[in-house]
């Protein structure tokens, strides 16, 4: 019986996962889909559409699905997205930002106020969180542990290429660069090959919002997993921090 528990315990975790996996690439789909409509198939000659391919090889997405994404841009089919975004306040002033690709502006709207709603939070009005965080290039690589490197040359080879920033843990390289200088960026990363994991423009808070109580943690978390399930949401911001011990007591 036990053993039966187990293997009904793995199912569930491994069917969240494979959801979790197919609502990732709904996603990269829909993008790649939005990239080749409005700069055509050839990624060397559309860096949307080129970083829209790596971040979905990164997710492991299988060639064919890709293959298959750009070419229902260039049919009839792609259908009529619009990139908007919404900005709210999650439990505890919490600013959370919201960005989407939808065919139905009125659909998404809804869904995303009701979110909020039951979430104990709110949709706020244009601009009304924007101001709290900084678009910026973050590239993360994966650092080969055979390969001596020589950081100060990495560093100032970066640093040519526009990084602001450059952080080293656990065997991966975070890189951060300017909003404008991310064609640059993605250049030299390519340049020196690195082992890129992802390569993303992310808004990243300007200050955070520590929440010490453990329940309201849940709540906010709630709201960003429920936000990220819409199928009209690309990406999901907030400034939430999370110290160690409510994080341990999370877990």
């Amino acid at each position: 019986m036990a053993g039966h528990n187990k293997w009904s315990q793995i199912k569930r975790k491994k069917g969240a996962l494979d959801a979790k996996r197919s609502k990732i690439f709904t996603k990269l789909i829909k993008e790649i889909t939005v990239a080749v409509k409005e700069g055509g198939a050839d990624p060397d000659g559309n860096p949307r559409l080129r970083l829209a391919i790596q971040t979905s090889k990164a997710a492991n997405m299988p060639k064919d699905n890709i293959e298959r994404a750009v070419k229902k841009g260039e049919g009839s089919d792609a259908g009529d997205y619009n990139q908007v975004n919404y900005e709210g306040y999650g439990p505890n002033g919490v600013a959370v930002f919201v960005e989407c690709l939808t065919d139905n502006i009125n659909r998404t709207v809804q869904n995303l106020r009701t979110i909020f709603n039951k979430s104990g939070g709110s949709l706020g009005t244009s601009g009304s969180v924007e101001y709290l965080f900084d678009r910026k290039g973050v590239f993360v690589a994966k650092l080969d542990p055979e390969q001596s490197i020589n950081e100060d040359e990495l560093l100032l080879e970066l640093a040519d290429g526009g990084a602001e920033e450059v952080e080293f843990e656990d065997g991966y390289i975070t890189i951060y660069s300017a909003m404008e200088d991310f064609g640059a960026m993605q250049k030299k990363v390519e340049e020196l090959h690195l082992d890129l994991e992802s390569a993303e423009l992310q808004r990243l808070p300007q200050t955070t919002v520590k929440v010490e109580d453990p329940e309201a943690v849940r709540k906010i978390l709630r709201l960003i997993d429920s936000l990220e399930d819409d199928d009209d949401v690309q990406q999901v911001y907030h400034n939430l921090e999370l110290s160690e011990e409510v994080m341990a007591e999370l877990e």
